[in-house]
């Protein structure tokens, strides 16, 4: 990393967010709780004195200074890391980012940076007034992946809140991610809607106290192995995308049917029954119980080989 280069710290989540901290080339700040440190994190889950970042010869340095619930760099608890931009560390509920520093040839005026962090934490205070968020943010800024991983490793608790138009929702304990559901529509199942959630791009987040709540079933895998999983069927999802039809266009058995229906497999014609049934790729999607990769590549399939036609 270049020493002429300057960074920030740009707040993601938290009471600072969207304000950036600047880096001053060959110095140290502190993040803690106490009010006369340099970056002031007033909350229960940041200790007095909580982090140092040191900026000496052109490389950036966190180090934990013994916190109670500790430093999280890309999901990794840490003593002590080298950053690198683009890296996120999690400090009680605030997320910040290693960013280019802009104004990077300008002296830092610290006045007028504090009065930035408190504008940024005014408008922030001001947008979630009356709720009762334990963070918030925006999965542009951190991956829904990201996010969760960060959380797992904080063992956070709560319910994640994503809104895309449609509202999911994900069920934290400790870390581990336990349901999961979009729109309250408990049909799609907790796995299913957990797989659809991380195909999300754009979307807030906002992660709330969990309110007592039972389910008829609950996810048992870890969370690692949940986004393992998703993340290979979003990828073998998106290779057949292009070839699929559109969600709403209609989809119809050919009339005479040449293509034998002896050929097909149990799995198959259960595929072949749902398009006959709901008549469009997102009913065939939203009707079956396994995973949208699974059937979509088996509704491709169907269509090549001319068992379900496509169109008017």
């Amino acid at each position: 990393m270049a020493a002429s280069r300057a960074f920030a710290l740009k707040f993601i989540s938290g009471k600072y967010q969207g304000g950036e901290f600047p880096l001053k080339q060959e110095k140290q700040i502190v993040i803690g709780r106490s009010g006369e440190l340099d970056v002031v994190l007033a909350e229960d889950m940041v200790s007095r004195k909580h982090a140092k970042i040191s900026t000496q010869g052109g490389k950036i340095v966190i180090e934990d200074l013994g916190s109670t619930n500790g430093t999280f760099v890309n999901g990794e608890k840490i003593k002590h890391a080298r950053l690198k931009e683009g890296d996120r560390i999690l400090i009680g509920t605030s997320i910040l980012r290693l960013v280019p520093h802009v104004n990077n040839l300008q002296e830092v005026d610290e006045r007028e940076v504090r009065q930035k962090l408190e504008q940024a934490a005014a408008a922030h205070a001001a947008q979630t007034s009356g709720k009762t968020s334990l963070m918030a943010g925006s999965i542009q800024e951190i991956p829904l992946p990201d996010l969760l991983q960060l959380f797992h490793t904080a063992k956070k608790t709560g319910v994640l809140i994503v809104k895309h138009g449609q509202e999911g929702k994900i069920y934290l304990r400790q870390g581990r991610v336990y349901y999961a559901v979009i729109d309250d529509n408990d049909s799609l199942g907790p796995d299913k809607s957990f797989n659809r959630l991380l195909t999300w791009e754009v979307a807030d987040f906002e992660l709330r106290p969990a309110e007592p709540q039972s389910f008829p079933v609950e996810m048992d895998s870890s969370t690692e192995a949940l986004l393992m999983n998703a993340i290979r069927l979003l990828d073998e999802y998106r290779r057949i995308e292009k070839l699929l039809p559109p969600p709403n266009a209609p989809l119809k058995l050919p009339s005479p049917m040449v293509a034998p229906l002896r050929d097909l497999t149990p799995e198959l014609l259960d595929v072949l029954q749902l398009a006959l049934n709901w008549g469009n790729l997102k009913g065939v999607l939203d009707h079956s119980q396994k995973a949208d990769a699974v059937v979509a590549e088996s509704l491709l399939w169907l269509i090549q080989k001319e068992y379900i036609r496509v169109g008017f």
